[in-house]
């Protein structure tokens, strides 16, 4: 790869690759289902595209001197690398990286859910806090595991590749995944061993950015009990999307060919989810990080505090996502005249109010980093935690203000095409308002239609809702890991007039 600009004297090697370095390593065996069809080539398949190119024009500006400072470091090797596999040492190790995380959201203004610091920050978490994976004793043994994971950690580092996950097991019966019992029928499981690996054979979802990234980790469900009978389901691997036997089922594209203008989000940023189909697939013993010890799966994100490290990067996003939903509603009340009407003025203001909780709580939670078990630098959790559980609450909420605000004006809309034919000077008269012209108010409207009303919008308010889990599930775990003996404390005391 070319070196890029730097301010050292001298210029580090670079393991960013470029735009088209990405495109061209898409073009690989990947199967690859969309629409009834097999894909030939995803980076020329109508609903993958655009995606395709929108995320290899985040990838060039890595290359760009004014970013290459905030979103790259220099490692140990005197490489330069992703910020985000930067092991922090300090509190503004984890400053830098939340700066790194925001200005990668802030290219999609949050709608690209899984740009690729997103996995970075996950791989990162478990290469330092490998030690955890050292308390494994099957298969090759817990210290062969972590320095695998050490060594993956590496390889996706010094190569720049875009990583896809998949987490859950799908269900045939409701109370039997409640339980955490999985179908033989369905769910992925280890078969056979071999010399070369394990074989797995069933299905994993969802895997968003699968078509479009380079290598896939499939990581234990958190929720798998520690029994026997559970020890076919746990493990822990990476492999290739282009690896014999993959195969992924993509859901409707919401990338329809419309222009950027008639589409100003899912014309550019359609990450598409897939269902994960595994027939056969070999997995080679040196990309395996656990395996075979269900009791080793369910405290996995967090004793690595890769939860942490992703509900960091996820936060960045939340604040770059909430942000943009100010501004949209503040040019909609402008353009309309309705910034001085004290109804529309506290819908809005409702949603800033939501930007700055996220925001305090992203800044309490870096302000507040600290050393963890294994020596390394965490963001303190407990702000992370409540953000994480709040915003699903929130965005549906910015949704319906959203709409609210809109009304039936996002829907009553020309397309582009509307400006340059026959009924163009009807479509200039009669859809301006009073402080916007008809096309920038159109152009306008239909943004707001494809975040409140498309199938691309849509599908963010699910993704929202259920981002890192079950609502329900997710309360759980926050009031199990809420503080709260010295308030139960005070309580007691004051009951007993201590």
């Amino acid at each position: 790869m070319d070196d890029i600009p730097s301010n050292n004297k001298i210029t580090p090697k670079t393991c960013i690759r470029t735009g088209s370095q990405y495109l061209d390593g898409l073009k690989d065996s990947r199967e690859i289902w969309i629409h009834g069809k097999r894909v030939k080539d995803v980076t020329k398949e109508d609903g993958l595209q655009r995606c395709a190119e929108s995320l290899a024009s985040f990838i060039d500006k890595q290359h760009h001197p004014k970013f290459i400072d905030d979103i790259t470091y220099v490692d140990e090797d005197g490489d330069r690398c992703g910020l985000a596999f930067k092991i922090p040492k300090s509190k503004q190790d984890i400053k830098d990286k939340g700066k790194s995380y925001y200005e990668w959201a802030k290219w999609s203004n949050g709608y690209f859910g899984r740009t690729p610091d997103y996995k970075n920050a996950s791989v990162m978490a478990f290469a330092a806090g490998s030690k955890f994976l050292e308390k494994g004793t099957k298969g090759q043994g817990g210290k062969v595991m972590a320095e695998n994971m050490i060594n993956y950690y590496n390889y996706v580092k010094k190569n720049d590749k875009v990583l896809t996950h998949t987490l859950v097991n799908p269900t045939y019966n409701h109370q039997q995944g409640y339980k955490g019992k999985f179908s033989e029928k369905v769910a992925l499981q280890v078969v056979k061993e071999t010399d070369a690996g394990v074989i797995v054979n069933g299905a994993r979802l969802l895997a968003t950015l699968g078509p479009l990234s380079d290598e896939i980790e499939v990581f234990p469900s958190t929720v798998l009990k520690a029994t026997p009978d559970n020890v076919p389901f746990a493990f822990a691997f990476a492999i290739p999307i282009a690896t014999e036997g993959l195969k992924l089922i993509c859901r409707d594209s919401y990338d329809t060919g419309q222009s950027n203008f008639d589409a100003p989000l899912s014309s550019r940023y359609e990450e598409m989810d897939a269902v994960v189909i595994f027939e056969n697939v070999l997995v080679p013993w040196e990309r395996i990080f656990m395996y075979g010890e269900p009791e080793l799966c369910n405290p996995a994100f967090s004793e690595t505090n890769a939860v942490v490290h992703m509900m960091h990067q996820v936060a960045c996003g939340k604040l770059a996502k909430s942000e943009f939903m100010v501004g949209l509603m503040c040019s909609i009340a402008q353009a309309s005249g309705r910034d001085k009407d004290l109804h529309t003025k506290g819908l809005i203001v409702e949603v800033m109010k939501m930007a700055e909780t996220v925001r305090a709580l992203l800044f309490s939670a870096e302000e507040q980093a600290h050393e963890d078990q294994y020596g390394n630098f965490i963001p303190l959790r407990s702000p992370l935690e409540t953000s994480r559980n709040l915003y699903p609450v929130m965005y549906p909420r910015m949704i319906e203000i959203l709409q609210i605000l809109g009304a039936s004006s996002l829907m009553a809309l020309p397309s582009e095409s509307d400006f340059s034919n026959e009924i163009s000077l009807d479509v200039e008269r009669y859809f301006q308002l009073s402080n916007l012209d008809s096309k920038n108010r159109v152009a306008l409207f239909r943004l707001a239609h494809d975040v409140a009303i498309s199938g691309f919008g849509s599908r963010q308010s699910l993704y929202e809702r259920y981002f890192f889990g079950p609502p329900a599930l997710m309360a759980s775990g926050y009031y199990d890991l809420y503080s709260k003996d010295e308030l139960i404390g005070r309580i007691d005391s004051l009951i007993n007039n201590k």
